[in-house]
């Protein structure tokens, strides 16, 4: 990937002061304020991934589509471990694969599945993606998270399989094929791999994947223990509504937001 400045961001432009813990909603006057908070969220999330085990190796990518410039998409540095990750060392890529902003490389298979989803569905502006233990492991099985729980019931009728695994995506076309079998929903399982969660802000994405990692979990744990009862079809789209909804979601990632700049304050570098 090829190095090009036709944009040069001062991601400092914009920053607000800590928000207060909770779930009250901040505003912005500005694109540069609504960048900036995003990508403080962005951080965080790389945070908060290590901080629950979602990290290994090389593998593992969160994205945040730029708002002013839609072809655009912050994304993490290849080879920074993901504790060590701050607002400063993200990476502005476009969807030539032209790294715009940023002095390392970025993961080949966030480039080409990221991209692809990006393009294919303006709604989404996060997306993210690790080889966590559970959604990992679940993904073998070659299906749906079933609605067992409360929780689960987030991810009813609002997920997909991607089955056509051929190892490490190395290229657009398969990260089209990624797109394409996500449709409208908004998770994926991508079978022997892992799962990828969305959303049209980075709170919702990553409080969606971690949602969804432990709905695996759970389902893993039941169906070793027994047969689990599955949520009759009305309840679980009333559950889901409730929520998944936008605003319960970006709620819900709040909590672990402020535990996490609290605890590294440096992350907001």
């Amino acid at each position: 990937m090829s190095n090009v400045s036709p944009i040069k961001i001062d991601i400092l432009d914009g920053r607000l002061p800590v928000k207060e813990k909770g779930i009250k909603m901040q505003e912005f006057s500005s694109t540069a304020e609504l960048r900036r908070n995003q990508l403080e969220k962005l951080a965080a999330g790389f945070r908060l991934f290590d901080y629950f085990g979602f990290n290994e190796g090389l593998a593992g990518h969160i994205t945040y589509r730029d708002p002013e410039f839609a072809d655009h998409f912050w994304v993490n540095p290849l080879g920074v471990h993901f504790s060590q990750i701050s607002v400063s060392d993200l990476i502005l890529v476009n969807h030539d694969g032209n790294i715009i902003q940023g002095d390392k490389d970025i993961n080949v298979a966030a480039f080409a599945i990221h991209s692809r989803l990006h393009q294919a569905r303006p709604d989404i502006n996060s997306a993210a993606h690790s080889h966590s233990i559970y959604g990992r492991t679940f993904s073998t099985l070659g299906k749906l998270l079933d609605p067992i729980s409360q929780d689960a019931c987030a991810f009813y009728e609002n997920q997909s399989i991607y089955k056509d695994f051929s190892g490490v995506v190395e290229e657009v076309d398969e990260g089209d094929e990624i797109a394409k079998a996500l449709g409208d929903k908004k998770v994926i399982i991508m079978q022997n791999h892992g799962i990828l969660t969305t959303g049209p802000s980075v709170d919702i994405a990553l409080w969606f994947y971690m949602s969804m990692e432990r709905s695996c979990q759970a389902q893993l744990m039941a169906e070793a223990a027994g047969d689990p009862v599955i949520i009759d079809h009305e309840t679980a789209v009333k559950t889901r509504e409730f929520i998944a909804n936008d605003i319960a979601a970006w709620a819900s990632y709040q909590p672990a937001f402020d535990k996490i700049v609290k605890a590294q304050p440096d992350l907001l570098d």
